[in-house]
């Protein structure tokens, strides 16, 4: 019995977990109090909460109509930001992948600038984009094009680097440049996951195109900035409808695409 106690793995101390605790709370409570955080705020302002959902209770059906076009553009922006992104990422990720480009340096400074890429935000990348191009749907192309050249390079090239590396080193032996190699080796190895990637990102791009037309940059997003601000939270509900309804019908086919692809 004491041999096999022994073979069990041990629990973490009691006293490391209460004071991981006791910092966690001593960290929240202090990031309350200098952020000004109210909490009864929300229990006594309630009753604000009760008035918006009763308006948008009563949607105001007439209003489809208008949503219709500004819905599809945002599903174009979320296909044309998702396609430009995925075209520039896949020979991006091919270099940054160590099992490709032998070279650190060269992975270091690729890697380098997608991690840059990566830490910018979508809201500010649309900001800046709605200053350079005007108010549009081309802001929230370039925005969504440069997210989702980020995200796709990053899970594209650690995809490649766990590739099982025989069938490259018998292509190498034989004497195949790297384009053979690319083309008969890896990537009939990564081939499933990269789509499976293009399938995520457009999913995230759809719901995040709805945001970014809140600040301009195109889609249906515009028309929900401009119903709260008229306080017609009977088309706010509208919207809200209509983007939980496409953006459920989006989400489950490509989860069984993306089901069957791996």
């Amino acid at each position: 019995m004491n041999t096999e106690s022994n073979l069990l793995p041990k629990g973490k101390s009691k006293l490391k977990n209460l004071i991981w605790l006791g910092l966690f709370l001593v960290a929240f409570i202090y990031s309350a109090n200098l952020s000004g955080v109210d909490m009864s705020k929300l229990f006594t302002n309630g009753n604000q909460m009760t008035v918006i959902l009763k308006k948008m209770a009563s949607p105001d059906w007439s209003y489809v109509e208008v949503v219709i076009e500004p819905l599809l553009e945002t599903i174009r922006m979320a296909i044309l930001g998702t396609t430009f992104g995925a075209i520039v990422a896949l020979p991006f990720s091919l270099l940054a992948a160590r099992t490709i480009v032998k070279n650190k340096f060269i992975n270091g400074i690729l890697r380098f600038i997608l991690n840059i890429i990566r830490t910018i935000p979508d809201l500010m990348l649309a900001a800046v984009f709605v200053a350079i191009v005007g108010i549009g749907p081309v802001a929230g192309i370039i925005t969504l094009s440069i997210f989702s050249f980020g995200m796709i390079s990053k899970l594209f090239y650690e995809a490649i680097e766990t590739i099982d590396e025989g069938p490259v080193e018998a292509l190498t032996a034989s004497g195949a440049n790297k384009m053979q190699i690319i083309r008969y080796a890896i990537f009939p190895q990564v081939s499933s996951h990269f789509f499976s990637y293009l399938l995520y990102a457009f999913e995230i791009n759809v719901r995040a195109s709805t945001v970014l037309g809140y600040i301009g940059a195109g889609g249906i997003g515009i028309y929900l900035q401009r119903s709260l601000s008229q306080f017609r939270y009977d088309r706010t509900a509208i919207i809200v409808l209509v983007i939980f309804a496409v953006v459920l019908v989006i989400d489950t086919i490509s989860n069984k695409l993306r089901e069957r692809l791996l």
